[in-house]
């Protein structure tokens, strides 16, 4: 797109860009406009929209003196150019300017205003005192593409059981191997979110994307898991992401979703006797959604278990804590394969501490058996022969 002359311009960000999409495609449904200032009181107020359970209000309020100047003295009616760094991905037409709490839209987002909070400080900083309503137009790709890509994965299978799964991947353990593998059971087709942070990250969305897709592509069925980037907006970030899970599933044809009992979302409580959870107050929005007990490794059982199926105590068990086994990572340290294939460990040190070996073939030719024909060899190849060795039992 380009610049109008005659148009002023609004300064968003990639992030709140990526959030327009989202709901321009149909992916927030029933949201899919910028609320005026009468429906976004309603909504956070009641907590739903159309009849239907949506967490917060969908509003457009950008930070910084220029777009407050632009927004003040806006009216009804006009046309602002959508500025992304210097170029225009879009243009909105104003139906009405209205101002807003940042505060307590971060209160509605997050359910704190604390400032310790990182996702109150981040989303703060991004916030403005107006907001804009009206219909608008973005340039942004990558929702329609995925649309695309769950369709024709879809179509390739027959598929009619479709099952959503959320994740991170940061780093891709067994527990999460595990959670696919189960889900694969009872459906056609899995269909793996992969979440797409716009906050930088050394682990980035592509190395991720390298992880999971080579344990897909090398020890799960042929087309029945198709990997798709989910923009992971400031409005995933809060105590509400996994009713916005719900939604944006549903919106992407899956009619199932299956998350984590320990995730922090879905908050698990008694009623009467009876455990319920968030899910259990939605409205309006029709897909199974199936919680899965916590994975970890028993050194009783010697395997992978559930919490719910083991019979030994805590005390014996291994989790697979993301946040553990990532530290180890950064750290340069290869995790046992019993935390993580070692492929996947491999792909991941490799990328992360390119060239660290001053001479890998030596280290190589002492370290690791081999046919008797020198071959180079890769930082990765060393990584995955080094486990092996880990894995030699008979001198332990």
């Amino acid at each position: 797109m380009k610049y109008s002359r005659k148009n002023k311009t609004l300064y968003i960000d990639q992030e709140a860009l990526a959030t327009l999409a989202l709901a321009k495609e149909g992916i927030l449904n029933p949201v899919t406009h910028l609320m005026n200032k009468e429906e976004a009181q309603e909504v956070d107020k009641t907590k739903t929209y159309k009849g239907k359970t949506f967490p917060f209000s969908f509003i457009l309020a950008p930070s910084g003196k220029k777009n407050e100047d632009i927004l003040k003295n806006a009216k009804k009616g006009e046309i602002l150019d959508l500025i992304v760094n210097e170029k225009k991905v879009g243009e909105i037409k104003i139906d009405e300017i209205f101002k807003i709490n940042p505060k307590e839209r971060v209160k509605n987002i997050y359910g704190t205003d604390d400032l310790s909070h990182p996702g109150v400080q981040d989303t703060l900083k991004r916030l403005g005192n107006y907001a804009v309503s009206g219909e608008y137009e973005v340039d942004f790709e990558q929702i329609k593409k995925t649309k695309e890509i769950i369709k024709k994965a879809k179509k390739e299978v027959g598929a009619k059981n479709i099952t959503a799964i959320m994740m991170a991947a940061k780093p891709l353990h067994r527990a999460h191997e595990r959670l696919i593998r189960l889900s694969l059971e009872n459906s056609d087709l899995i269909v793996i979110f992969l979440l797409k942070p716009y906050s930088k990250d050394e682990f980035s969305y592509e190395l991720r994307y390298k992880t999971v897709n080579y344990f897909v592509k090398n020890y799960l069925p042929k087309n029945r898991v198709v990997i798709v980037p989910l923009e992971n907006t400031y409005i995933f970030a809060g105590f509400n992401e996994v009713i916005l899970d719900a939604i944006v599933a549903q919106n992407f044809g899956c009619n199932k979703l299956v998350v984590g009992k320990n995730h922090a979302g879905v908050g698990l409580y008694y009623d009467k006797n009876t455990i319920k959870s968030v899910f259990d107050i939605l409205k309006g929005i029709n897909i199974n959604i199936e919680t899965i007990s916590e994975f970890v490794y028993c050194n009783e059982c010697k395997t992978l278990v559930s919490t719910n199926t083991c019979p030994h105590g805590s005390h014996h068990h291994i989790h697979y804590n993301s946040e553990s086994i990532l530290e180890l990572l950064k750290q340069g340290i290869l995790p046992p394969a019993v935390l993580v294939r070692k492929e996947i460990s491999a792909i991941m040190l490799s990328e992360l501490f390119p060239n660290r070996f001053k001479n890998l073939e030596k280290l190589y030719y002492n370290f690791i058996p081999f046919s008797g024909i020198m071959e180079e060899n890769s930082e990765k190849d060393f990584y995955i022969e080094l486990m092996k060795l880990y894995q030699t039992t008979s001198l332990t």
